[in-house]
């Protein structure tokens, strides 16, 4: 009897466990380049997209506390002009484990940029590379940051 409940109990620990880690690994890294096409000679506007699931936030860019860990972005493109991203507001909000506010992104949190094809670009498409680090959290306790990448592409018309 005893072993009965000695594994329930370390079965139940384990899909706790199990749970924590696929929470803190539900964040996603999406993005888009205009409609999917960008004009030589001219600027096309893109976004990246941070989605965070519910019962999680990221640090902004700016969360405020010396100990949170800001989100970055960093864009680049072989023989294109990548702009820097502009990084939205977060909310600001309070949690047990800081005596001060953090600015937080939740949900989904959007990172607009512009792209520049030259008028001379030879190719038929542009690629971005996106590297995105942010550190996720709960109500209770921050986990370790985290960098995720995603390469868009567009059309070059």
């Amino acid at each position: 009897m005893r072993k009965i409940v000695l594994r329930s109990f370390g079965s139940i620990l384990f899909l706790i466990a199990v749970g924590a880690v696929a929470s803190i690994n539900a964040q996603s890294v999406s993005g888009s380049i205009g409609n999917g096409t960008a004009a030589r000679g001219k600027a096309t506007r893109g976004t990246i997209v941070l989605s965070i699931p519910g019962g999680l936030h990221a640090n902004s860019n700016r969360p405020g506390s010396e100990y949170a860990i800001p989100t970055t972005v960093r864009l680049s493109g072989p023989g294109i002009r990548v702009s820097s991203v502009s990084y939205p507001r977060g909310k600001n909000r309070k949690f047990s484990f800081s005596s001060d506010t953090i600015n937080v992104y939740e949900g989904r949190a959007s990172f607009p940029f512009s792209v520049t094809v030259p008028a001379a670009f030879r190719g038929s498409s542009i690629r971005v590379n996106a590297s995105v680090r942010y550190q996720a959290c709960n109500d209770e306790v921050c986990y370790p940051p985290k960098t995720k990448e995603v390469t868009l592409t567009a059309r070059v018309l």
